[in-house]
C-alpha cells in the first residue's frame, strides 16, 4: 500500500518552513560532499601509481562531463514532472513514470557503453595526450564504461526520490557505497588480501562495483511499502515525452556550459602553469561552498514542483524564496571566510608559493560573489522545478559568452593580468544573479505548463 502523499511546506510558519527546507537540503549537500570525496580518494590512490595514471583518471572527468549532458536530458525533466505528480497526489502515475524513465535511461546508456569499451584510447588521442596516458586511459575508461548503465540508473533514482521529497535515503546509500569504493580501491589497485594488483583498471572496477551497490540498495528501497516511489511496470509515454521536452533545454544548457567552461580554462592556461594550478586549487576550495548551494537547489526544485502540482503557487514562491535566503546565508558566510583567509584553505592542497598566491587571488574575488552564486544555484533550480528550462538556457548562453568567455579572451589578448579575467567572471556572476532574481520576483514562472 502506497504511503499517502505528503505535502512539502504546507505551513507558512517560519520554523516549520526552515525544518522542511533543511530536511531536504542537508542530506543532498552531504551526498554531494561524498561524491567529491569519492573522486578525491580515487585520485589520491591512483596518484600513487604514476603521474601518467593520475593524468589518465583526471582526464576521464572531461568525458564524464559529456555523459552528464545526456543524463541531464531525463533527470531534469523527470524531476519537474514527478514533483508535479506527487504534489497533485498522482502517485501511481509517478511510479509508472519512474519505470518508464528507468527503461529510457538504460537505452540511452548502451551507446556510451559500447563507445567507451571499444574506443576509449582513441578519445584520449583526440585530446593530444601522450601515449602513456593513452594506455592508462584506455584501460581505465574502457573498464569504467561497462558501468554506464548503472551510472545512468543511479542518477535517475537519486533525482526521482529527491523530487518526491526523499533526499535522506540517497545519503545513506551513498555512505555505504563510498565506503565500499574506498575499500575496493585499496584492494584492487594495489592487490591486497590475496587479490591481484590491477592498477587503474582496479580503480574503475571499484567505481563500477560501488554504483552496482547503489542500484541494489535503491531497488530494495523502492520495494519498501513506505518508500516515496515504487516501480510500477506500466509504460507512461505521455509523461516521458513531457520530461524529455523539459529536459532537452537543460541538456543543451549543460552542453554549452561545458564548452564555455573548457574555453575559459584555455584562457586561464595562457597565463601559465601557476595560474592554471591556482585556478584548479581554487575551484576545489570553492567546491566546499557549493555544498550548501547544491543542497538548497535540490530542496527548492522539489518544493516548487510539488507545490505547483498541488495548485499552491504562493507556497511554491515562498518555498523557493526561503530556500534562497538560507542558501545565501550559508554561502555568504563561507565566502567571507574565503575573502579573509584564503591561504588557510589553499595550503591544504599545495605549498607552492606561486600557486598559493594565484589560488588566493581567485578565492578572494569569488568569495565576494558567493551570495549571487547562491541566487544562481537556487533560482535556476526553482525555474527548472517549475518546468521552465528555456529561461536558464537563454540566460546562461548569453551570460557565459557575452559576459565571460569573450570579454576574458579580449582581456587576455590586450595583455591584462589574470586578475582582470577573475573580475570579469565575478561581474558576470553578479549580473546573472540579478537577472535570475528579477525573473523570480515577477512570478511568471509560476504559470509554466508542462
Amino acid at each position: 500500500m502506497n504511503q499517502p502523499s505528503r505535502s512539502i511546506l504546507t505551513s507558512l510558519r517560519p520554523n516549520a518552513r526552515l525544518r522542511e527546507v533543511l530536511r531536504l537540503a542537508l542530506p543532498a549537500a552531504f551526498k554531494h560532499l561524498l561524491d567529491v570525496l569519492q573522486i578525491l580518494v580515487d585520485m589520491l590512490m591512483v596518484g600513487l601509481l604514476s603521474v601518467s595514471a593520475l593524468a589518465a583518471v583526471g582526464t576521464s572527468m572531461q568525458f564524464i562531463m559529456v555523459v552528464n549532458v545526456v543524463i541531464t536530458l531525463y533527470v531534469v525533466g523527470g524531476n519537474a514532472v514527478t514533483a508535479r505528480l506527487i504534489g497533485a497526489r498522482r502517485r501511481k502515475r509517478a511510479n509508472a513514470l519512474l519505470f518508464t524513465l528507468g527503461a529510457f535511461a538504460l537505452l540511452l546508456s548502451l551507446p556510451f557503453t559500447a563507445a567507451g569499451t571499444l574506443f576509449a584510447d582513441e578519445f584520449y588521442r583526440l585530446l593530444g595526450t601522450g601515449e602513456d596516458v593513452v594506455h592508462y586511459g584506455g584501460v581505465y575508461f574502457g573498464a569504467l564504461s561497462i558501468g554506464f548503465p548503472l551510472i545512468f540508473l543511479d542518477a535517475l533514482f537519486y533525482n526521482q526520490l529527491s523530487a518526491a521529497g526523499d533526499t535522506k535515503s540517497s545519503l545513506y546509500i551513498k555512505l555505504a557505497s563510498a565506503g565500499v569504493n574506498a575499500l575496493l580501491d585499496y584492494l584492487l589497485i594495489f592487490g591486497h588480501w590475496g587479490l591481484p594488483a590491477m592498477g587503474v583498471a582496479g580503480a574503475a572496477y571499484a567505481t563500477v562495483a560501488s554504483y552496482g551497490l547503489n542500484i541494489v540498495l535503491y531497488l530494495l528501497l523502492l520495494r519498501r511499502r513506505d518508500a516515496r516511489l515504487h516501480f510500477l511496470p506500466l509504460w507512461n509515454l505521455p509523461d516521458l515525452k513531457r520530461a524529455v521536452k523539459v529536459g532537452s533545454h537543460a541538456a543543451l544548457e549543460r552542453l554549452i556550459t561545458v564548452s564555455s567552461f573548457l574555453l575559459f580554462i584555455w584562457v586561464i592556461a595562457s597565463y601559465g602553469t601557476a595560474a592554471l594550478a591556482g585556478y584548479q586549487v581554487g575551484l576545489r576550495v570553492e567546491g566546499l561552498a557549493f555544498m550548501p548551494g547544491f543542497g538548497f537547489a535540490v530542496a527548492a526544485m522539489a518544493i516548487v514542483g510539488q507545490q505547483l502540482g498541488a495548485k499552491r503557487p504562493e507556497e511554491a514562491y515562498e518555498g523557493g524564496l526561503y530556500s534562497l535566503k538560507v542558501a545565501a546565508t550559508f554561502m555568504g558566510v563561507f565566502g567571507l571566510v574565503m575573502v579573509i583567509w584564503p591561504e588557510l584553505f589553499v595550503r591544504m592542497f599545495t605549498h607552492d608559493p606561486a600557486t598559493v598566491q594565484q589560488a588566493s587571488l581567485y578565492l578572494r574575488l569569488v568569495g565576494l560573489s558567493q551570495v549571487p552564486l547562491a541566487v544562481l544555484f537556487v533560482l535556476s533550480n526553482v525555474l527548472r522545478g517549475a518546468g521552465d528550462t528555456r529561461t536558464p538556457l537563454k540566460i546562461n548562453i548569453a551570460a557565459l559568452w557575452l559576459l565571460r568567455v569573450i570579454p576574458s579572451y579580449i582581456a587576455m589578448k590586450l595583455g591584462f593580468g589574470i586578475i582582470a579575467v577573475y573580475i570579469i567572471m565575478t561581474v558576470e556572476t553578479f549580473i546573472k544573479g540579478f537577472i535570475f532574481w528579477k525573473i523570480f520576483a515577477r512570478r511568471k514562472w509560476l504559470k509554466t505548463k508542462i
